[in-house]
C-alpha cells in the first residue's frame, strides 16, 4: 500500500506564486501571519495527515461506523484521532481569536484542508461541517449564542451540523415540513426528521449542535417559510457546562456507496415535544442564513475532488513504478520495467496530476480571492461569487473522473478491494452530489452569476479581460507559445459561450439550462488552464534565471500537457452549450 505525502512543493508554488500569500499576509487582521509561519504550519499539518489520518482511513471504510440504539461508535482510531487533532489546535486555524480562534487567513487553511481530505476524507468531513456551523452561528446568531457556543466548537469539543434535506424534500427546500413552535421562554421546541446528516451522531464529541431549518406556525409557504434553528444533543447550562440530554435522536446511519468512516445519521427531533432550540438570526431567514454555511461547504467540497485526486494519484503512481508486466513499445533493450514506462499508463498519470495541479491552483486562488474580499475588496467578492460554484462543480466532478482513471493504471487488481483503489473511486462519488450537486451549481452558476447579475456577465467579463490580458503576455514567451494559443482559443469558446447565455436567458431559459452543465465544465478548464499557464509562466522565469530545481521543468511539462490535452475541449463544451439544448430536450417524454 501506499503512504499518503503531502504535495508540499507544489503547495507552497502556488499559495506564493498564484495565491500571493505575502499580499495576504499583509491584509488588515492578518499581521502576524508570515511566509514562514505558513510554510511551519503544513510542514505540521503533513505530518498529521502521514502519521495520523492515512493509516486510519482503510479502517474507516473497511469496519465504518456503527449505530446501535441510537449511539454511534466510530471506526478504530477515529476517536483517538479527532481528540489529538483539536488538542493540535488544528480545528481552530480559521476563525476569530475573540470565540478561541487562531485567525489564519482561508488560503492557508484551504492547503492544510486539502492534506486531511487527501488522507482520510471520511474524517475531514467532521471539520468540515463543524466549520460551516461555525461561520452561520457567527454570522447571524446572537451575541448569547455565539458567547455559549462558539468557543467549544472552534476548540472542536463539541461538533456541528446541518440539516436541511428530509425525506420528502431533497434539493427542493421549499418542501420542508419540519417544524418549531415558541417555548415561552424564548427558546422553541423542534420537531421533525432529517436524513444525510453528516457526522449527525458520533462518539468523538463531547457535545454536537445542530442546526436545523424548520417551519414557525403560521410562517409563509415556501423558502421565504424557513427559520434557523441551534439545537444541540445536550442543553447547555449558564456557566457553560452540560445539562441534560435534548429530545433528539440518531435513529440509523445510512449505508454507503463510500465515506464509510463517515457517519451519516438519520436524524429524529422531539419524538416527545420537547426538544428545545434557539433561534438564529430572525423569524423566516433560515435559508439564506443556512447558506452561509452552504457557501463555505461548497468550496471545501470543492476541494475534496482536489484532495481525493491528490490520494488516488498517488496509490496509482506508487503501483505503477511497482509493477513489472509486458513488454515497452518502442524499447528494444529487453529489460523487464514497470509500467511506468507504458505510454498509456504515463498519459492516465499524467491526466491525473495535470488536472490535479490545475483544480489545486483554482481552489487555492479562490481562498485568496475570500481573503481579499473578507479585506473589504469588492472585485475579489464579486470573483469567489462567481467562482464558488465552478470550485464545487468542476473540481468534484473532475475528483470523480481521476480517481477512476488512477484505478485504470491497476488494470483488473483495480476493482479488488485489497489493493485500496476502489476505495478513492467509492469516496469520491458523493461529492458531486452533497451541498448542491452539479447541476445545481451550473444553475447558480448561469442564473444567479451570469445572466441574472446586476449587470449581467460584468464578473464574467472581468475575468475573460484579465485572462485575454495574461495570455498575451505569457505568448510573448516563445517557448510558452503553444500554452498561449490553447489558452486564447479555450478564453475565445468561453466568451462566446457567456454572451449566448445572457442573450438567450429571457427568451429561452430551459435551452441555456440545459447546457448549464457544460458550461460549468468549460469554465473550469478554461480557467484552470489559464491559472496553469501563469504557473508555467512562473516557471520558465525561475529557469530562465538560472535555477536547476526540477520542479519547475516539472511544472512547465505539466501545464503543456493541461494546455494539449484538456483546453481543447473547451470548443466542444462551447458547441454543446450555445447549440446543443434542442438535441437534448427534443425527444419526447413517452420516448424515454
Amino acid at each position: 500500500m501506499s503512504i499518503y505525502n503531502a504535495p508540499l512543493r507544489d503547495m507552497t508554488f502556488v499559495l506564493k506564486e498564484i495565491a500571493g500569500l505575502e499580499e495576504i499576509c499583509a491584509l488588515p487582521g492578518n499581521e502576524e501571519c508570515s511566509v514562514d509561519l505558513v510554510e511551519s504550519i503544513l510542514d505540521e499539518a503533513a505530518k498529521f495527515a502521514t502519521g495520523v489520518l492515512d493509516p486510519i482511513n482503510r479502517g474507516g471504510d473497511t469496519t465504518g461506523s456503527v449505530c446501535k440504539d441510537g449511539v454511534v461508535t466510530t471506526a478504530p482510531g477515529f476517536q483517538d484521532a479527532y481528540k489529538l487533532f483539536c488538542e493540535t489546535g488544528w480545528m481552530a486555524m480559521p476563525f476569530d481569536p475573540e470565540y478561541g480562534g487562531q485567525g489564519l487567513p482561508a488560503a492557508v487553511t484551504m492547503a492544510v484542508n486539502e492534506m486531511w481530505k487527501s488522507s482520510n476524507m471520511a474524517f475531514a468531513l467532521c471539520p468540515m461541517l463543524t466549520g460551516g456551523a461555525i461561520e452561520a452561528i457567527a454570522h447571524h446568531a446572537s451575541d448569547e449564542l455565539k458567547q455559549k457556543y462558539l468557543p467549544k466548537m472552534i476548540e472542536g469539543t463539541w461538533t456541528g451540523t446541518m440539516n436541511l434535506t428530509e425525506p420528502n424534500a431533497g434539493s427542493d427546500l421549499a418542501a420542508i415540513i419540519s417544524k418549531a413552535k415558541p417555548a415561552g421562554d424564548g427558546s422553541y421546541l423542534v420537531s421533525g426528521t432529517k436524513i444525510f446528516i453528516t457526522w449527525g451522531e458520533n462518539d468523538c464529541a463531547e457535545n454536537i449542535i445542530h442546526l436545523v431549518l424548520a417551519r414557525l406556525p403560521d410562517a409563509p409557504p415556501g423558502l421565504k417559510g424557513i427559520s434557523l434553528f441551534l439545537v444541540p444533543k445536550f442543553l447547555v447550562n449558564d456557566d457553560g457546562s452540560l445539562g441534560q440530554r435534548n429530545d433528539l435522536i440518531c435513529a440509523s446511519i445510512e449505508h454507503k456507496l463510500g465515506i464509510h468512516g463517515s457517519p451519516t445519521a438519520v436524524m429524529s427531533y422531539g419524538e416527545n415535544d420537547q426538544c428545545v432550540g434557539y433561534l438564529i438570526g430572525e423569524e423566516n431567514k433560515g435559508v439564506g442564513y443556512m447558506f452561509t454555511m452552504m457557501n463555505h461547504a461548497r468550496v471545501n467540497v470543492g476541494l475534496e475532488g482536489v484532495g481525493i485526486a491528490e490520494r488516488a494519484y498517488q496509490h496509482a503512481l506508487w503501483y505503477a513504478r511497482e509493477r513489472v508486466q509486458g513488454k515497452i513499445i518502442g524499447d528494444k533493450s529487453g529489460e523487464k520495467k514497470t509500467i511506468l514506462h507504458h505510454p498509456d499508463v504515463r498519459r492516465l498519470l499524467m491526466e491525473c496530476k495535470s488536472r490535479t495541479e490545475a483544480m489545486r491552483t483554482l481552489a487555492y486562488y479562490a481562498a485568496a480571492q475570500i481573503d481579499r474580499a473578507h479585506a473589504g475588496d469588492a472585485a475579489a467578492q464579486a470573483r469567489i461569487d462567481l467562482l464558488t460554484p465552478v470550485v464545487k462543480g468542476w473540481s468534484t466532478e473532475q475528483g470523480v473522473e481521476l480517481s477512476s482513471t488512477a484505478l485504470q493504471v491497476f488494470g483488473g487488481v483495480g476493482f479488488v478491494e485489497e489493493t485500496g483503489a476502489a476505495q478513492y473511486y467509492r469516496d469520491s462519488r458523493i461529492t458531486t452530489i452533497y451541498e448542491g450537486t452539479t447541476a445545481i451549481q451550473a444553475n447558480d452558476l448561469v442564473g444567479r452569476k451570469l445572466a441574472r447579475e446586476k449587470v449581467p456577465g460584468a464578473a464574467m467579463q472581468a475575468l475573460i479581460a484579465e485572462m485575454s490580458a495574461d495570455a498575451e503576455a505569457i505568448g510573448a514567451n516563445a517557448d510558452l507559445a503553444s500554452i498561449a494559443v490553447n489558452l486564447k482559443n479555450g478564453i475565445k469558446a468561453l466568451s462566446t459561450a457567456a454572451d449566448w447565455i445572457i442573450a438567450n436567458y429571457d427568451s429561452a431559459p430551459a435551452d441555456v439550462h440545459a447546457g448549464s452543465v457544460p458550461f460549468l465544465k468549460l469554465t473550469g478548464i478554461v480557467v484552470g488552464g489559464w491559472l496553469m499557464a501563469k504557473s508555467a509562466a512562473v516557471a520558465a522565469r525561475h529557469l530562465a534565471e538560472g535555477s536547476t530545481d526540477t520542479f519547475y521543468q516539472a511544472k512547465l511539462a505539466t501545464a503543456g500537457y493541461f494546455a494539449a490535452h484538456q483546453l481543447p475541449f473547451a470548443a466542444a463544451y462551447a458547441a454543446e452549450v450555445t447549440g446543443g439544448a434542442a438535441s437534448t430536450l427534443g425527444l419526447a417524454e413517452p420516448l424515454f
